[in-house]
């Protein structure tokens, strides 16, 4: 559950989504917590990580890439 205000997150999302909507927002600009919402359905749920746990990831998903 998110809890907190978060309408300050600014969204992104990856550079290799090519515009199609098939990929994930990301906002990372929060303290403590790096909010992922799916982009073509905003209102289905966030996920929120810790920030060393979502850099975890992101190191784990370029190593097989």
């Amino acid at each position: 559950m998110i809890t907190g205000d978060v309408s300050a997150a600014r969204w992104f999302t990856s550079s290799r989504s090519n515009g199609q909507n098939n990929c994930v927002e990301v906002a990372d600009n929060l303290p403590g917590r790096v909010l992922v919402r799916d982009t073509k359905n905003r209102d289905s749920g966030t996920l929120a990580f810790a920030p060393s746990a979502w850099r975890s990831f992101v190191d784990l998903a370029k190593q097989h890439h």
